[in-house]
């Protein structure tokens, strides 16, 4: 098979290559997945680059998430999900065999039905951005009827965000950086978007409410003046994202406002919180709820050109095919 790969942490056009590789089989509780579409995220161009590095076992094929079809279960696994479509998460934590290939092995549960109503590239975008919101979203109890604050709407994970917080429930406003991009929050759902670089963002915030309940948040150091002044006793900030600076906290202000913040990382979540973000995302995508970004594609061929294009801060889903 085709498989994009890298024996050591690099830049892109340097480790990244397109070789011929044998397929793989699945093992035990595994399923082998034909691959379509191969979501590539930023802990994609992390782990290649040797930014947030983990161990290779002789070599890598990047990507968690991906669209595919199922074509071979290992044992354990019922033979009738042969042929099922499917999104995947996580795919390469732990394993050789990401999605940036022809083929893709890993854990049965980590291929997770996807139905025919929902467009390919929906599908290779869920995975990473979808369950880290819905973790980032849930991790302190329900939302239903909630404010929730989503910093970034226009990203991928602020993206589903707002349209999970949306599904279940919630009031939603979001912080974004321009007229582009708050068009895509608005397209999302969001009940109400602010440019958080105009003056008075933050009265237009606590206009909408006083007090937030939940916050997503992906630069908190940066965004923590504007998170702070609609924070009270029960709010969660939830950050999900690393700055290249550590922020430093203003302890006092912290404690008078009584906040909780909280740090996720999606590789280290319990695995019920894991089912259960599964079984919502799923719901959500059967209910027409949940809507992909808008796309830019790159044959596999020009691996590296993708994960540049993602480090370079492309807005939008970068995607990779393979069928």
């Amino acid at each position: 098979m085709r498989a994009a790969l890298y024996r050591a942490y690099g830049p892109a056009a340097e480790s990244l290559r397109v070789e011929d590789v044998d397929a793989p089989d699945p093992g035990p509780g595994e399923v082998r997945v034909r691959m379509q579409l191969s979501g590539v995220n930023p802990t994609d161009w992390k782990s290649r680059s040797g930014a947030t590095p983990r161990p290779i076992d002789g070599f890598q094929v990047p990507h968690h998430d991906g669209t595919g079809i199922i074509d071979a279960v290992g044992p354990g696994v019922p033979a009738a999900r042969v042929g099922e479509r499917v999104w995947t998460w996580l795919a390469a934590a732990g394993n050789r065999w990401g999605t940036a290939a022809e083929w893709s092995v890993l854990p049965a549960r980590q291929a997770v039905p996807l139905p025919s109503s929902a467009a390919a590239e929906l599908g290779a975008s869920l995975g990473v951005p979808a369950m880290t919101a819905h973790r980032a979203l849930f991790a302190d109890g329900p939302i239903d009827g909630a404010n929730v604050l989503v910093a970034g709407g226009a990203g991928a994970v602020g993206h589903y965000a707002i349209e999970l917080a949306k599904f279940f429930g919630a009031r939603v406003a979001t912080t974004v950086s321009g007229p582009a991009k708050a068009e895509l929050a608005r397209q999302a759902g969001a009940d109400l978007v602010v440019n958080y670089r105009e003056a008075g963002a933050a009265d237009r915030l606590r206009e909408f409410a006083p007090q937030m309940d939940r916050i997503v948040e992906l630069a908190l150091g940066a965004n923590l003046d504007i998170d702070l002044a609609v924070s009270g006793p029960g709010t969660h900030i939830v950050d999900y994202a690393a700055e290249a600076a550590d922020p430093v906290l203003p302890v006092r202000r912290c404690m008078t406002a009584n906040v909780t913040i909280r740090f996720i990382l999606l590789y280290g979540i319990p695995a019920q919180a894991a089912d259960a973000a599964v079984a919502d995302i799923s719901r959500a995508v059967a209910a027409g709820a949940l809507t992909e970004l808008p796309v830019t594609r790159f044959p596999l061929e020009q691996i590296a050109a993708a994960h540049d294009a993602v480090e370079a801060g492309t807005v939008g889903k970068v995607l990779v095919e393979l069928a």
